[in-house]
């Protein structure tokens, strides 16, 4: 993908009535680490209007989501805050005749749209409230009705060009006259993110797929408000294994549950955001890694499967990449020591970060040992052979010395050792682990003393 020439600003927009679920994921790691690897502005919007179902508690779960992600917003825009810009932008669409006035009740709207399915004529709205009266609205508003304001369309071919669909088009004339404001009062995304687009500066707007046929309806909102509108992308969905959606309400697959789970963020990052491309899924070293590799043009048009099995494997994978300085905080924060050369002891053999206390219990210990009793000699053998001077190379030079005098060889003379030391079957490599453990406790453990 060619270069912005100018830093661009994009936004996450969610609303604070649920969890992040992946999907959610997917369309805030486009915008973040576009504007990211583009030196660009990445805005973090609330489309908090909704006051019945939005709270602050799930405001705050998004915030930490995110930050959970790498993801740190250069503005935070609450559209609550923002009313008297949707009041400004009203008035001035009724002044210029897009925005009117309509009284029907959702009952009487169905009973439209199904009247017009029986005649083969698509469910738009017939646009009747155009043709009413002052009389007749004056009776409406007196009989109790609050009017739901309409946006009049064009009726044209509205065209664009989308970062990942390429040359898109939406006849709006196949569409009903959008509503922007509802019968309380309140206003609709549809005109709520155009304005804040419009104030905001922003300049890309990549979303989920769901949204073409909105984008017709605000690109027209823009015009009708003097504003040029921005760049659009449009993604393809992610979904369950089983071709299911997702869903906030239901919970699926939440940033909350998988983190407790123990993923990784930066596999979830990875996997949400090349999963459904061209580009292949392996574990990434940073976020802007994984910036550097989006390709918006190399998205399928197809919906992608999102498999929470595939997550895990690629949580091992990315821990077994991990450099010791991306993780040091979160080892202390775990109670584990032992510094870069703990962590690539064993790093290869981890499924989740959180395995590695147990392989931080082996070199601590206290560990009982165990050992069949027919390599007690063996062990004790190997005990007195301990090399006095130890350091990162004291298992090779150990080895050397015990072959020969035990006469073992292969299993038998490895795997013994193995269970005596760690008391596991299999694990991380003795001759990274054997200088971690230390001469002292090493030489109990092989005479079947707790250490």
């Amino acid at each position: 993908m060619s270069r912005t020439t100018t830093p661009p600003v994009l936004r996450f927009a969610p609303s604070p009535t649920g969890l992040l679920h992946v999907g959610n994921a997917r369309t805030a790691l486009y915008n973040a680490l576009f504007a990211r690897r583009e030196g660009g502005t990445f805005i973090l919007r609330y489309d908090d209007t909704d006051t019945a179902r939005s709270t602050d508690a799930f405001a705050d779960a998004i915030a930490e989501d995110i930050g959970w992600l790498g993801l740190h917003p250069d503005r935070i825009e609450y559209q609550s805050c923002r009313l008297d810009r949707y009041d400004a932008a009203v008035e001035r669409l009724k002044a210029a005749g897009r925005l009117y006035p309509a009284y029907e009740t959702e009952e009487e709207l169905e009973a439209k749209r199904q009247s017009r399915r029986r005649r083969g004529l698509p469910p738009v709205y017939d646009r009747a409230a155009l043709m009413l009266t002052g009389a007749e609205r004056a009776v409406l508003e007196g009989e109790g009705r609050r009017p739901h304001w309409r946006f009049r369309l064009d009726g044209r071919k509205v065209d664009w060009d989308d970062m990942v669909r390429g040359r898109q088009g939406v006849d709006t004339a196949t569409l009903s006259d959008s509503v922007l404001v509802r019968e309380d009062g309140s206003y609709l995304y549809t005109l709520t993110s155009v304005v804040d687009d419009i104030e905001m500066g922003v300049t890309h707007v990549v979303r989920g797929e769901d949204h073409v046929t909105n984008t017709g309806v605000q690109i027209e909102i823009f015009e009708a408000l003097g504003a040029a509108p921005p760049v659009f992308g449009h993604h393809n969905l992610l979904v369950l294994p089983s071709g299911e959606g997702l869903s906030k309400r239901l919970g699926h697959l939440s940033l909350r549950a998988l983190r407790d789970e123990g993923e990784e963020a930066l596999a979830l990052a990875g996997l949400a955001v090349l999963t459904g491309t061209s580009l292949p899924v392996e574990p990434v070293a940073s976020l802007d890694e994984l910036a550097a590799r989006i390709d918006f043009a190399k998205i399928s048009r197809a919906p992608a499967r999102f498999d929470p099995e595939e997550l895990t494997a690629l949580t091992a994978a990315t821990l077994h990449h991990l450099s010791y300085v991306t993780v040091a905080a979160r080892l202390a924060a775990l109670g584990i020591g032992g510094g870069e050369a703990f962590w690539r002891a064993v790093r290869g053999n981890l499924d989740r970060l959180t395995d590695a206390a147990r392989w931080w219990r082996v070199v601590e210990g206290p560990l009982t040992p165990s050992m069949a009793p027919e390599d007690a000699g063996f062990l004790h053998l190997a005990a007195d052979l301990l090399p006095q001077e130890w350091g990162e190379d004291v298992y090779p030079r150990w080895i050397a010395v015990l072959k020969p005098a035990s006469g073992r060889a292969g299993r038998a003379l490895f795997h013994p050792l193995r269970v005596a030391l760690t008391g596991a079957e299999s694990g991380p490599e003795l001759k990274a682990l054997l200088p971690l453990i230390g001469r002292e406790k090493a030489a109990a453990r092989l005479r079947g003393e707790a250490a």
